[in-house]
């Protein structure tokens, strides 16, 4: 019997794709390991925090951190040479015993013993949730930072990132603020809300240095909807360096009580009891390094000024405020909440808040800002106010509902 060659064509063509498919399957789940391996050190001690999260306490000399090229044979600095709020480390500990502890679950079920830092353990299902394997721990390149002097809807539209923030101009070496935490609530997983401060170098180009720090709520990141303490930085505007948290090398923590991307409690309630954290980042002028405090007194840790261009100079702008992903996926602006997910003019207990918004100066003190201005690109969604008193200088209002008759 004669068989007609081309009848197997579809036959060796699905064959072909199997093996395809098979072969990217069998590459995808080695890169997996790989960056698991990569992300998950071997540890002293493991907590499982009542949200499912597991916190391994890792030696401070095997941290990630030290994966990074230019970091090989960096010699750890256990503390910062200055504090801009004119107190010395031994000082700064002291003041910190009288504070209420800062809570973070994990608290619940123990501690990571001295010599160690709490790292959030990465999982394989973390990782697949990403864009793709390489992503993971990173923004999207589309990633944009607010801009307050120019509003390019076509951008707006492009990346679907929205913000409503207060920004100065000029020269800074650190920026803090206390802010209350909220668990805004995200119409898509893709989508995420977040509370933070931004300290910026270079141009909004691809150039673009940043360090940022607060709270979030991210279900691809983390894979529910926590909200959680986090940080990320970039060198080259989110196009390849730089990540959240500890999933890529960079920040070095020195702190054996706060773990970066662990979930927060407890959280605000709309006209009820409300809660916030201090977060404070500086520049240490001897060293170089960008140190951050988390609450009084606990400082965490610090971004080498190795990793930066424009920043190992000075920041030229900062920003305090909100940030949510608007995919519009339905033809209609989302429903992810900003902040509270209630608009400025509500006011204190109902709408989300920075007060005592501070700048680092020259002389490495710690000051109100001049001239500082507010920027939104659709306040019908999410909205900005600011304003001054003697309790808390200067502070803004921030947050929105995101879609509502007047955002449609």
């Amino acid at each position: 019997m004669e068989v007609n060659r081309f009848s197997l064509l579809p036959v060796v063509v699905l064959c072909a794709l199997t093996a395809a498919r098979f072969s990217y399957a069998a590459g995808n789940k080695a890169d997996v390991v790989k960056h698991l391996n990569r992300f998950n050190k071997p540890s002293v001690k493991s907590i499982k925090s009542p949200d499912g999260d597991v916190i391994d306490c890792v030696h401070i000399s095997h941290q990630s951190a030290f994966d990074h090229p230019s970091l090989k044979n960096h010699e750890i600095q256990m503390r910062p040479n200055y504090h801009p709020e004119g107190m010395n480390y031994e000082s700064m500990k002291i003041s910190s015993e009288n504070q209420r502890p800062i809570t973070q679950l994990w608290h619940v079920n123990g501690n990571c013993p001295k010599g160690t830092i709490p790292v959030r353990r990465t999982r394989k299902k973390d990782i697949l949730r990403a864009s793709s394997v390489k992503k993971y721990g990173q923004k999207s390149s589309l990633s944009t930072v607010a801009h307050p002097s120019s509003i390019d809807l076509d951008l707006i539209n492009q990346s679907g990132h929205q913000h409503a923030i207060a920004y100065v101009e000029g020269e800074f070496f650190g920026a803090k603020a206390t802010m209350n935490v909220w668990d805004p609530q995200i119409q898509q997983t893709n989508e995420f809300s977040l509370s933070q401060i931004w300290l910026l170098g270079g141009s909004f180009a691809s150039d673009l240095n940043s360090i940022e720090a607060g709270w979030q709520v991210s279900p691809d990141l983390y894979g529910d909807n926590n909200t959680r303490f986090f940080t990320y930085w970039t060198s080259d505007a989110y196009q390849s360096t730089g990540c959240y948290n500890l999933l890529c090398s960079g920040f070095i923590q020195i702190n054996n009580e706060i773990a970066l991307g662990a979930s927060i409690s407890p959280i605000s309630k709309y006209h009820s009891s409300q809660y916030d954290i201090s977060l404070l980042i500086w520049k240490d002028p001897e060293q170089g390094n960008w140190w951050m405090q988390f609450g009084n007194g606990k400082v965490l840790g610090y971004w080498p000024g190795s990793l930066f261009s424009y920043l190992t100079d000075s920041a030229s702008m900062i920003q305090w405020g909100g940030e949510v992903v608007n995919s519009a996926s339905d033809g209609q602006h989302t429903t992810t909440q900003m902040g509270s997910g209630h608009f400025p003019e509500e006011g204190f207990g109902k709408s989300s808040y920075f007060r005592n918004v501070q700048i680092v100066d020259g002389s490495n003190s710690l000051r109100a800002p001049k001239d500082i201005a507010t920027f939104t690109e659709q306040p019908n969604c999410y909205d900005v106010q600011m304003g001054r008193n003697d309790g808390w200088g200067s502070y803004i209002y921030y947050g929105g509902p995101g879609r509502n008759p007047n955002c449609p």
